[in-house]
């Protein structure tokens, strides 16, 4: 990978020479908690000035810019005995600045499911394909637990990542058109000096984190624990709402619709984001639902964050954002949960 220095006047030129051709998408807050603390979210921006590199994190993830909440898959229009079938994909460039190593790590096991697996969706890819990812490093979230599944760094899937050295950018080319952009706005070579101010950056924000939760052996203890009394417990709290896989920035499960017109003329065919949780998320034809408790809809969501991805992609689903925790109006804890299960396993 090569490595660059970018003045921050210089990533500002970066910005505003993107904005000429192409929407921007970056963290803006948005307005203050009652604590005082800022809220954030990825918004489309106007100016670099609007920018806040510096956020904590983001309510929710930078995922609807890839898998939106509703989409249209397809068209139909109908006449006589022919009928016609439109499909669209988006293919205007967009820019997303400012994402976290967790964000893009979340981006990554994403493009398993929807780029490289047996049948990757064109929406999906014609979004990821003409997104430019800016990342970011930064100091450890509120509840954050990437660091326990190695989400903390990211070495890919970007195509400029930075790290601030305060008056500078140390700056990681992940792409052609990564080097091509740092190059026009003026970056120059790495000197020794740069390199170790960088590494000691990394240990700095490396040396922040302190939330820790063991996952090594987490799939064979949710094999073990599969009938645990610990899934009631949590479950009895569980308002079955949602939330939480909608501002997950890995949960893409989804149910398709069609919609036919009153005049049998036109029909469209959506695709709109489902959360496990939700109590018809299993419900059949019939009306027999497969999980019907809340405690089997938790337990189930678990299961796929760190079972069922597992086994799939050989890592767990989760990057420890903790977004979902901070959500949970009940207040359901992934590594409360996790560390409940491990606490029956060590009895």
């Amino acid at each position: 990978m090569l490595f660059r220095i970018l003045t921050k006047d210089h990533f500002a030129v970066l910005v505003e020479t993107i904005m000429e051709t192409t929407e921007v998408v970056a963290p803006k807050r948005i307005g203050t908690r009652s604590d005082d603390s800022a809220i954030h979210h990825f918004l489309p921006v106007e100016s670099a000035a609007e920018i806040d590199l510096a956020y904590e994190t983001t309510e929710t993830s930078a995922k609807t810019y890839f898998l939106p909440f509703r989409e249209t898959l397809s068209s139909f229009c109908f006449s006589d005995e022919d009928w016609e079938q439109e499909l669209r994909y988006r293919i205007q460039p967009r820019a997303i600045i400012g994402l976290h190593a967790c964000d893009i790590n979340a981006l990554i096991k994403l493009d398993k499911v929807f780029e490289r697996d047996r049948f990757p969706s064109p929406y999906y890819t014609s979004r990821r394909r003409n997104t430019f990812v800016v990342g970011i490093d930064h100091e450890p979230c509120s509840g954050g637990f990437c660091q326990s599944l190695g989400t903390d760094t990211v070495t890919q899937g970007f195509d400029l990542f930075l790290t601030d050295l305060g008056d500078r950018y140390f700056v990681a080319v992940g792409s052609d058109r990564g080097f091509s952009a740092v190059q026009a706005a003026g970056a120059t070579e790495i000197t020794d000096h740069d390199t170790a101010a960088y590494l000691t950056e990394r240990k700095r924000i490396a040396s922040l984190f302190e939330t820790e939760v063991a996952v090594h052996n987490l799939p064979n203890l949710l094999d073990i624990e599969f009938e645990s009394e610990i899934w009631q417990e949590w479950g009895a709290k569980c308002l079955g709402c949602g939330s939480c896989a909608m501002v997950c920035p890995t949960c893409y499960c989804y149910g398709v619709t069609e919609r036919v017109s009153m005049d049998f003329s036109t029909a469209t065919r959506q695709k709109q984001l489902y959360a496990c949780t939700v109590v018809d998320f299993a419900e059949v034809a019939g009306g027999h639902n497969f999980r019907a408790d809340r405690s089997t809809r938790l337990k189930y969501r678990f299961y796929h964050q760190h079972r069922g991805f597992v086994e799939a992609y050989d890592e767990p689903k989760c990057v420890g954002c903790n977004r979902c925790g901070r959500t949970c109006l009940p207040g359901i804890n992934p590594v409360d949960v996790i560390r409940n299960l491990q606490a029956v396993e060590d009895a």
